[in-house]
Order: structure tokens, then sequence, then C-alpha cells
């Protein structure tokens, strides 16, 4: 399997890991991935415009807790005869009680409506990556398909809960905040939007910089939790080539590339609050300090120590928006950025099952390679002109060095890739022209190290056919020689196997694997070096159990011990890419070719 692989810098590499000026990766399409979000919101629109009306209530509400507090001081210096003590009292109550309970239900309402839009996304990400084809697989690292199904779908579970509510009420705030300011006093106004060219800049220098880091800082992780899944899942080559040592340093320097951009995407962005309060401080101190000196001086003038405290707490309310736009501007980005590695999986072309074809229903099994060609990658052909015909019921064994390309040959029957040219008939009829789904109804593996999912014996067993009863699944595995040890089990049919089946030996996953196929009963049966590496005893009852699965089935198998296909009617004999010799056993060993000798050398070290 061609997997990609990060390249991984060394460890004693510069410890500080800045990006090249004029080349910062960012968010390729920011304002479409943001309308596809919106896109999978829109299911639950009227939920959606609920929350936004909360929003602009609890907006219009905090403004006017900040005027009422200010009407309250002028009453109190009796600079206000319009409203008593005690009336601004109740108002200020009746306001901030109707805030509290307008934030409660937008926030209640706001994680409904983005665990739905998440739900969504995650479903339709999960479906499209089963409909990929295998090639989709083999180009990437499984554990980088798993983050992107769970760290960046959760990130941008994250943003939404909250984002949306922060960035709404933000604007408005700043426009409704704005607004009033102009209508107490132009003059303060202006000394208060004095420092937003401030922010601007500030905030325009942060975030040319955490953009990069937070798009870093997934990609990273995603490698990451690929190294991870495939070093547990091969946990036992690192023990037993005693690798612990290299896997140790190559997880390290992984860490430590996780680690530096995970540190300046946090120290730029922890730069934000101190920025914003700063300027809040000067902003307050330019208002109380020069408000507080044209009240002193000016006799005749509409600011009263009233409005100038409304101007306090205004200016922080004003600048605070700004501060949640540029805190939620990096979140946003790094769900954004989250979002696009989903979406990229998403675009990916799915396999064509059913486009424009036509199911075949009974099969014979007659299947005839027309001079196919086939190549993963450009000028690079792993086969070329293959020809054969395997008529119904009959074996084809396919035998060659590693690389001359059996596996293809299987992987292009099961429909796993399309042939380049050439054309491949089941039943006289071009698989091309057929639904994968169809022919694949009709197909049965059992490979070197078949899969078996984390359930019951019983349940890994009925994969092969969902609908088959419990006598059934039993009568398979009888048939499989997997009946007997299946009943030595605690709780027999009933055991749990761990992941991949860890429990149980080999060739025990081995006659469960077969049981599974014989209860598809297949017309067509592809067996991958079925009897390897397993004892004497348990290669005896597989080799019984296919003998019942193969029969009346035409059957595909790659062999490497070649004794065990001495049996096949056609042997194929394929050697970079290319069928060079064909025939039964006797007659191949007769033409003392390359078939011959492979028998002879196999024979010798033995």
């Amino acid at each position: 399997m061609n997997t990609k692989r990060a390249v991984v810098q060394s460890p004693q590499g510069s410890s500080k890991h800045h990006p090249p000026i004029g080349k910062k990766p960012k968010v390729k399409n920011f304002r479409a991935t943001i309308t596809r979000i919106w896109s999978y919101m829109e299911t639950d629109k009227a939920m959606f415009w609920i929350v936004l009306a909360m929003i602009f209530l609890s907006s219009l509400l905090s403004l006017l807790g900040p005027y009422f507090i200010g009407v309250a001081v002028d009453v109190m210096t009796g600079a206000d005869f319009l409203f008593s003590f005690t009336n601004i009292l109740i108002i200020l109550i009746v306001v901030f009680i109707m805030h509290s309970v307008t934030l409660a239900l937008q926030n209640y309402w706001m994680i409904d409506v983005s665990q739905k839009t998440v739900y969504a996304m995650r479903k339709d990400l999960f479906e499209h990556v089963l409909r990929l084809p295998v090639i989709q697989f083999q180009k990437s690292q499984s554990g980088d398909l798993m983050s992107r199904l769970t760290n960046d779908i959760e990130n941008v579970s994250r943003t939404l809960n909250t984002a949306v509510i922060q960035l709404s009420t933000s604007i408005l705030t700043l426009i409704g905040t704005l607004a009033v300011m102009l209508w107490l006093s132009p003059l303060l106004t202006l000394m208060t939007v004095a420092i937003v060219p401030l922010m601007y800049f500030g905030m325009k220098w942060i975030t040319n910089r955490t953009s990069y880091y937070f798009k870093e800082q997934q990609k990273e992780l995603g490698e990451m939790t690929g190294f991870l899944e495939e070093t547990l899942s091969g946990h036992s080559m690192v023990k037993l080539f005693h690798q612990e040592h290299r896997v140790i340093e190559q997880y390290r320097t992984r860490n430590e590339q996780l680690r530096k951009v995970g540190y300046w995407a946090q120290v730029y962005s922890g730069f934000i609050p101190k920025l914003m309060n700063s300027l809040n401080n000067f902003s307050f101190a330019i208002i109380v300090g020069l408000g507080g000196w044209i009240v002193l001086s000016t006799s005749a003038t509409s600011i009263t120590i009233g409005i100038i405290v409304t101007f306090t707490t205004y200016a922080r309310q004003f600048t605070r928006p700004l501060n949640d736009l540029a805190n939620q501007f990096n979140t946003i980005l790094s769900a954004v950025a989250g979002a696009e590695r989903a979406f990229e999986v998403i675009d990916q072309d799915e396999e064509e099952l059913d486009k424009g074809k036509k199911d075949i229903h009974k099969v014979k099994g007659d299947i005839v390679f027309r001079n196919v060609s086939f190549s993963y990658q450009e000028e690079e052909a792993v086969l070329t002109n293959v020809s054969f015909h395997a008529k119904p019921g009959q074996t084809v064994a396919l035998v060659g060095p590693t690389g001359a390309g059996k596996t293809t040959i299987i992987s292009l029957l099961a429909r796993f890739f399309e042939e380049v040219s050439g054309e491949i008939l089941l039943d006289d009829q071009s698989m091309k022209t057929l639904t994968n789904k169809s022919i694949r109804n009709h197909l049965g593996m059992v490979l070197q190290d078949s899969y078996l999912f984390e359930t019951s014996i019983r349940e890994n067993i009925r994969y092969g056919n969902l609908d088959a009863t419990d006598n059934e699944v039993e009568e398979a595995a009888k048939l499989a020689n997997a009946h007997s040890f299946i009943e030595q089990l605690p709780n027999k049919y009933d055991t749990l196997l761990e992941g991949n089946g860890q429990g149980i030996s080999q060739g025990q996953r081995q006659l469960i694997a077969i049981a599974r196929a014989m209860l598809a009963n297949p017309t067509i049966l592809i067996l991958d070096e079925a009897t390897s590496s397993i004892d004497t005893i348990t290669e005896i009852k597989i080799t019984d159990a296919l003998e019942k699965l193969m029969n009346g089935k035409t059957s595909f198998v790659i062999a490497h011990r070649l004794n065990t296909i001495e049996k096949a009617d056609i042997i194929l004999v394929l050697d970079d890419g290319q069928i060079i010799e064909s025939g039964n056993h006797s007659s191949l060993m007769k033409e003392k070719g390359f078939y011959a000798n492979l028998v002879s050398t196999q024979k010798v070290h033995q």
C-alpha cells in the first residue's frame, strides 16, 4: 500500500518556526467555506433566526443598561428631572433580568443549532468516505483521515457553539454603541474612536501570523494522529525489531513540531487581549480626563457627569466587540481550516457505483480479461496486455514474484480500480457497464489477514449475509471447521472479539473469515494465500474448508507456496505485469520454464 509520509525535520533544527516572508499559507477560500458551513446551518432555519432575534434583543438591552446608569448619576446630582431614582432602579432591574434571560436562551438554542449542523457535516463526511474508491485510501494515511473525521469536525463544533453568538453580538453592539455615543456626544465619541486605527493595525499584524500558525497546527495534529495510529497498529513489529528508540525519536520530532506551531499560535493570539486592554485603558483615561475637564471648565455644556459615566462604560463596550471580533477571527480561522480539510475529503470523486450502469442478477462466473492494462500512476504500468479466460467453476492460480501484478488483477476483478485499457467481461458483459454493487454481491474474498470487526463471532460471520439466521451462521461455521473451537470459547458464538480479532489465533480468524464467505455463498471466490503463517493442523482444517467453499465456484487463488495450487485448472505466471506462462501444473512443469524453476527452488528450500 502506498502511503504518503510527512517530511520530518531534524530535531536539531531551529527552535523557531517562523513562516517564510511572503509565503504564508492561509485558508484557501474563506468565503466559500463559510458559505458551505452556512448551508449546513440552514437545516434548522427557524431556530437559527430565533437565536438571531435573541442576540438582537440582548444587544439592545446591553445598550440600555449603561445609559440608565448615567441617567441615575444625573438624577442623583440634580442634572436630570425626568426620572425618579426609584424608577431608574426598577428599569435597571428589569433590563438586567431580561438581558440574562436572553443570553441564556440564545446560548441554549445555538447549541442545538450547532450540534445539528456538525451532525450533518459529520454524517456527510463519513458516508462520503465509505463511497470513496479504494485508491484514495492508498494515497492517504488512515490516521490523517481519522483526524479530519474527529479533530477537524470537533473544532468546527466548538466554534459554532460560541462564535456565531459572539460575532453577531459584537457587530450589533459595536453599531449600537457607536450610534448611542454619537447621539450623546460627538466630541467624546471622536475621542473614543481615535484608538480604532491603532487597534486595526495591531490586529492586522497579529492575525497575519495567527492565521498561518492555526492552519499549521491543524496539519501537524493530523500528521501526529496518523503517526500514532500507524505506530499503535504496528506495535508488535516495533517491539519485535527493537525499534522503540527510533519510534520514540520520531514521535518526539513530530511532537516538537506540533509544540512549536502551537506555541507561536498561542503567543500571537495572546497578544490580542493585552493589546485591547492597553488601548481600553488609554481610551478610558482620555474620556475621564478630557470629559471631566470640559465639565469643570465650561458651565454651558451638554456633557454631564452622567454622560461621562455612561461613556466610560460605552468606551469599554465599544472596544470589547473589537476585542471579541479579533479573538473570534482567530477561532474562526482555525475552524474554517478544519472545515476545509473535511470538505477536501467530501469533494473527492466518489466511486461510481451505479451511474448509468445496470445490475447483474444471475452470474455463472465466466470471466475474461482481454488485453487489460493498468497503472496507479502515469508512465508506471503495473499490468500490460493481460489476457486470460476463466470458465465457470474453474480455479485460476496467480503465481509470480512480489510486485508482478497478482493483487492488482484481483483488485480489478473486485472493481476497486478501473482498467486503463482493455476490457474485463463477466458472463459476456463488460464490467464497466455493470454496477459495482451487483458485481460484489456475487464475489467473496478470504485474504491472508482477513479483517474481523469488534463485535461477536456470530455477527462477524453474519457479515457475509446480514439476513442469515443463527442456525445458518452456525451451519456455515461447521462447514468451515470453525464450530468446534467456537464452542470451546466461554461465550461461544456470542464471544466478543477485540480489534481485528485480537484474542484468538490467526488460524481461527481465517476459519471465521471462511465461514463468513460460505454464508455469503458467492459465485466468484478470491483467495489471497489464505493458508499462510499457520500451523499444520489448522492448515489441514482450512484447506478442507476452502475445498468445500470453492466447490462449483470460479476461484482465483494467489499462492506463494506452490504446492497448494497443483490442482488448479489454470496457473497464470506473472512477471513485471505480464503473463509470461499459463497452463496447468503438469504442462508448466514440462515446459521447464519460469514456473518449473520456482517450484524446484521452493522444494530445495523446504
